[in-house]
């Protein structure tokens, strides 16, 4: 069974969460889902993050009801674990569209489905649904999802990992994508934008990662945008 086919196969199980308003599918299967006919062969990965805004946690926790095939995990309740091979894992973390603070990291308690609220996550911006094997599937705005991968601190194979993820957003972005994340960086703060210009700089250099996009393929587009950026 191809990977395209298990994260497809996974995102039908959980199509009751993705009809709530505002959920997102984000990370790392976004540029997989975005390429024609969501080939889903820009990062293998074996799990799916779903964005729950906190104002949709109620609504979702009665959908996940109606989920079948995936479980949760006893140490996690936030981790939905597949009942076999057909499907992937599905990790559910939190945000706060109305956030003002991209530092902030906090624990919704819930005895059901805890949720880690990240505030990097406030950049995002739900986009228009696409389709995917015949699911309308919820994505962020391109923009906002490369911001939120650009300021996140991370570092060693994960870090890596997570800007080799930036490299297929950019394959996939349209110029007015690219538009967007200038225009929206401009108005943060300097540390911010030092963090974006950073890690820019970092993808530039990272080399080539089995299951990832190739970064070599964007290194123009990521040198145009480290120019647009400026210094200031």
């Amino acid at each position: 069974m191809s990977f395209r086919d298990r994260l497809l196969a996974t995102l039908r199980r959980i199509e009751p969460v993705l009809d709530v308003e505002g959920v997102l599918v984000i990370g790392s299967e976004v540029p997989n889902l975005l390429q024609r006919g969501a080939a889903s062969t820009l990062v293998i990965s074996l799990d799916v993050d779903i964005g729950i805004p906190i104002s949709a946690h109620a609504e979702v926790k009665r959908r996940l009801a109606l989920v079948s095939g995936l479980v949760p995990s006893a140490d996690e309740p936030s981790v939905w674990l597949p009942a076999d091979a057909t499907c992937i894992e599905v990790n559910f973390v939190g945000f706060d569209p109305s956030s003002s603070d991209p530092n902030a990291t906090w624990v919704l308690e819930d005895q059901d489905l805890p949720l880690m609220v990240f505030g990097t996550l406030s950049f995002l911006r739900a986009g228009p649904r696409i389709d995917a094997g015949g699911l309308r599937v919820p994505v962020p705005r391109i923009a906002g999802l490369l911001l939120e991968k650009l300021v996140t601190d991370r570092s060693g194979e994960k870090g890596d990992r997570d800007l080799l993820v930036c490299a297929g957003l950019i394959e996939v972005s349209a110029p007015a994508d690219l538009d967007e994340l200038i225009e929206t960086a401009r108005d943060l703060s300097k540390d911010i934008r030092h963090a974006v210009r950073a890690n820019l700089s970092i993808l530039s250099l990272l080399p080539k990662m089995a299951g990832m996009p190739d970064p070599e393929r964007c290194r123009k587009q990521i040198a145009i945008l480290m120019s647009r950026m400026g210094t200031s």
